[in-house]
């Protein structure tokens, strides 16, 4: 069995909540069962009981190799489901499978071309992902053992495989719970949740090879059904302003310390605060220039396997780390970027670093 304090969904609470209090009656009972199912999965925000779940399958013995196995779920909640393409087979004409085989490939190749980390755990974690789960289901999630992928509604959202960052940031969801178990509540929480847009971002700028001058910044670009006015369900340069639409509402993500949203709901909005670290990462990987996984994510990367941060870290403890890191790895240039893009969203960092 999988521990269940170790899910991480796409898709926020308030999102699903919205679109039960303001969608049509099928909008409604699709959003109903996937929150329902998320709440079911989530007991308590706490740290993992155990280390990471077992994969499904044994690893790779070949580090730079990624092991993967896409599994139909056939619109049931059981998984992993019936396995439909392994490691080295050919496409399967079903775009679902096709799509999470393509990107869990994309992936693992960022993880391990530009940071040289094997898989989730840096050991050739084995890659599962299960499609077509349940019926209308809403979302994406990490469960501690694989992926998991629901097919939208068709009217608000598209299938969640269509989406590369979205599957990139699911697996980032295992590699942040490999190496720092930060906590799924309140600040730590969100850097959580903000980890993942980081790599999930960098896995799609990588694959399309843009720099962080030409990247979008936008998470979930590709889920969002044509008549939903939004860019996608996440702005990494401008938090707050990815969509605005009479049945989802408005994007509710700060965009600095000031705007820091009090509340018990998301266990204690981390998919809301996530949007303070979000711009962090984007002012500093525009004021380094060039290609954002080359300098600023490898700081982020540092930070996430630096040993000092702990699972309840807060996002001035993350922030002190990336300066550091950026002093150990890089030089005077990079620290002052780094610590000029935290005091831009409200975080002033007053030590010096040695």
């Amino acid at each position: 069995m999988t521990d269940s304090r170790l899910l991480r969904s796409f898709i926020p609470p308030y999102i699903l909540n919205r679109i039960i209090a303001h969608g049509s009656e099928p909008q409604r009972t699709a959003a109903m069962r996937t929150l329902n199912h998320v709440r079911s999965l989530l007991p308590n925000p706490g740290p993992p009981s155990r280390p990471l779940a077992q994969a499904i399958l044994p690893p790779s013995n070949k580090p730079g190799i990624a092991q993967r196995s896409i599994h139909d779920a056939q619109n049931k909640m059981l998984l992993p489901g019936m396995a439909v393409r392994l490691e080295g087979q050919a496409a399967t004409g079903d775009p679902a499978v096709d799509e999470a085989y393509d990107a869990l490939g994309a992936s693992y190749d960022f993880f391990w071309k530009v940071l040289g980390r094997d898989s989730i755990d840096n050991k050739g974690f084995a890659l599962i992902g299960s499609v077509h789960y349940g019926q209308g289901y809403e979302n994406a999630f990490w469960n501690g053992a694989q992926m998991v992928f629901g097919d939208g509604d068709g009217e608000i959202f598209q299938r969640f495989t269509c989406s590369l960052d979205v599957i990139a940031h699911e697996l980032a969801h295992g590699v942040t719970e490999s190496e720092a178990g930060l906590i799924y509540a309140n600040q730590s929480g969100a850097l959580n949740e903000s980890l993942s847009d980081v790599f999930g971002v960098l896995t799609k700028q990588y694959s399309l090879s843009h720099t962080a001058e030409q990247a979008d910044w936008l998470i979930g670009a590709d889920l969002l059904m044509p008549q939903i006015h939004g860019q996608g369900l996440r702005s990494m340069s401008h938090p707050g302003t990815a969509y605005d639409d009479p049945l989802l509402g408005k994007d509710p993500q700060p965009d600095h310390m000031r705007k820091f949203v009090i509340t018990t709901e998301d266990n204690g909005g981390v998919h809301i605060n996530s949007g303070i670290p979000n711009r962090a990462f984007y002012l500093a990987a525009r004021a380094l220039g060039g290609f954002a996984w080359e300098k600023a994510g490898r700081i982020w990367y540092d930070t996430l396997c630096d040993k000092r941060l702990s699972q309840d870290a807060t996002f001035e403890a993350f922030a002190g780390l990336t300066v550091e890191n950026a002093g150990k790895r890089f030089g005077a240039r990079e620290v002052a970027a780094v610590r000029e893009a935290w005091a831009q969203v409200g975080i002033e960092l007053v030590l010096e670093v040695v």
